[in-house]
């Protein structure tokens, strides 16, 4: 890679962590008098607010995390060329700019720079910036989050089954490289929750 074509991508991740970085659950949370790091499961993320303030009040939250993955993948699509192909599929040379923004939003989500570095999951955020990478394969995706939340009467379990399945749906539209990205951006939810675990047996 040269330095002018490390530039976009250098810059995209710049700009995701920054974006990721905004705590919105950690905000929602002040505004109701309480850190949602701790109370509940400690996580600051849409699932713990929903179980403290219900799931009204938990919006802000879902669509902020969202929003994050989304406004960054956009931000690495557009400073690789805003190049897509079939469905709006990211192609060419903003696949890894936008791939290194998703990424660096999801990093900023975890690890946040204007909330002392203890955050989330990053679930949501990598939902959103998928969402850009592949829009069809996101389409499809919550079509199943909706059949299979419905069917178990669990958001939850429609949840696990959307996300999960967004690989497989992704190489109905991408190359398999694309699909390698995906695969490491939810190697880092993985992290994630793995460090989850691990503070939960020490605390």
């Amino acid at each position: 890679m040269t330095l002018v074509s490390a530039a976009p991508v250098l810059g995209a991740s710049i700009g995701g962590y920054l974006l990721g970085s905004v705590p919105v659950a950690v905000l929602v949370g002040r505004a109701h008098g309480f850190d949602p790091r701790d109370v509940g499961d400690r996580n600051p993320g849409f699932w713990n607010m929903m179980e403290q303030l219900g799931w009204k009040a938990a919006v802000p939250v879902f669509a902020g995390d969202m929003l994050k993955g989304m406004a960054a993948g956009l931000v690495g699509l557009a400073v690789g060329g805003g190049v897509t192909g079939a469905l709006g599929t990211v192609a060419g040379p903003s696949v890894l700019p936008a791939y290194a923004a998703v990424a660096a939003a999801m990093a900023g989500h975890a690890w946040p720079a204007f909330a002392g570095r203890r955050g989330g999951r990053s679930i949501l955020t990598f939902a959103g910036g998928f969402a850009v990478i592949c829009p069809p394969a996101f389409t499809l995706g919550a079509a199943l989050l909706a059949g299979v939340g419905l069917a178990s009467r669990s958001f939850a379990w429609g949840t696990r089954a959307a996300v999960f399945s967004l690989p497989a749906l992704q190489l109905l539209f991408a190359p398999a490289e694309h699909v390698a990205g995906t695969g490491a951006l939810m190697c880092l939810i993985g992290l994630r929750f793995g460090q989850a675990a691990v503070a939960g047996r020490r605390a």
